[in-house]
């Protein structure tokens, strides 16, 4: 488990209570919180612990997520200060992992392009129960044997309900313009939109296919390494070109028309399903 900070034993007698005896793997450990997957003789879970005001507040607003979410069997509390929750480990590859392949330039198309169909339809079927994911990065949708599944709610939100008190994006990389010009300028609470997700996600794709974040910060002279997030949220509002490799061009050109529109302009995650699925592989 190398620096992690311990597991709290209630999370993990809540994750053997699942799994049966629990070895525990350390998988991520950042913005005060650890995930750590639990691998047992029944089944495996996935431990996630908040640290902190900041990380415990994170981890709990997620495993509520979780809790309201009708496919999700989650189990949650606290030790002292800290948050944690403990749910099913979801078996698969993440979309970055599926689309190797291509950013190897090798095997198959036909498994990606429905890979990428699926994604789309996940993150629809959110929006169709009212939510916005907020953080949609090429490591959050896992293909399982059932189905493409989203994970790390951390920063979303049910529409009617309140949002995070301070929105701040999540990945900066992959923010739409028009949600960073909201977090710039104001004001709080910022509720992010389901057509800025639908940008995320085509961002997310175009990530997988080329190995590169969407936009061409080298091609107008921004040194990314020394800006920091605020920033850099102001120059994507000011319009930033995307990377020039195509190594899928079909599939690219109808990425491309999402991250280049205007949010009122975007396609639905439905729609944009429907356009992927006509690219020839």
């Amino acid at each position: 488990m190398g620096g992690f900070a311990p597991c709290p034993p209630e999370a993990l007698a809540a994750a053997e209570a699942l799994c049966g005896p629990v070895s525990l793997t350390g998988i991520t450990e950042r913005r005060g919180t650890a995930l750590w997957r639990a691998a047992g003789s029944l089944s495996g879970a996935a431990v996630k612990v908040g640290y902190g005001p900041e990380g415990a507040e994170i981890t709990a607003r997620e495993a509520a997520t979780l809790d309201a979410l009708p496919d999700c069997t989650v189990v949650a509390g606290r030790s002292g200060a800290d948050a944690w929750y403990v749910t099913s480990w979801l078996d698969g590859p993440s979309t970055w992992e599926l689309f190797r392949p291509v950013r190897d330039g090798s095997g198959s198309r036909d498994a990606l392009l429905a890979g990428a169909v699926a994604l789309c339809q996940a993150v629809a079927d959110f929006h169709a129960a009212g939510w916005v994911h907020g953080d949609l990065q090429p490591a959050h949708g896992i293909h399982t044997p059932s189905g493409v599944r989203l994970i790390d709610f951390a920063w979303s939100w049910r529409e009617g309900t309140d949002p995070w008190r301070e929105f701040d994006g999540g990945i900066t990389h992959l923010i739409a313009p028009e949600l960073a010009a909201w977090i710039t300028t104001g004001p709080q609470p910022v509720k992010p939109p389901p057509a800025a997700d639908v940008y995320a996600l085509a961002g997310v794709l175009w990530t997988c296919t080329t190995g590169q974040w969407p936009l061409d910060y080298e091609a107008v002279g921004i040194p990314v390494k020394d800006m920091s997030p605020a920033e850099l949220r102001k120059a994507i509002t000011a319009g930033i070109p995307l990377t020039e490799a195509r190594p899928w061009p079909r599939f690219q050109y109808v990425l491309g028309a999402v991250l280049t529109s205007r949010a009122a302009d975007r396609p639905t995650a439905d729609e944009l399903a429907d356009r992927l699925a006509e690219v020839a592989s």
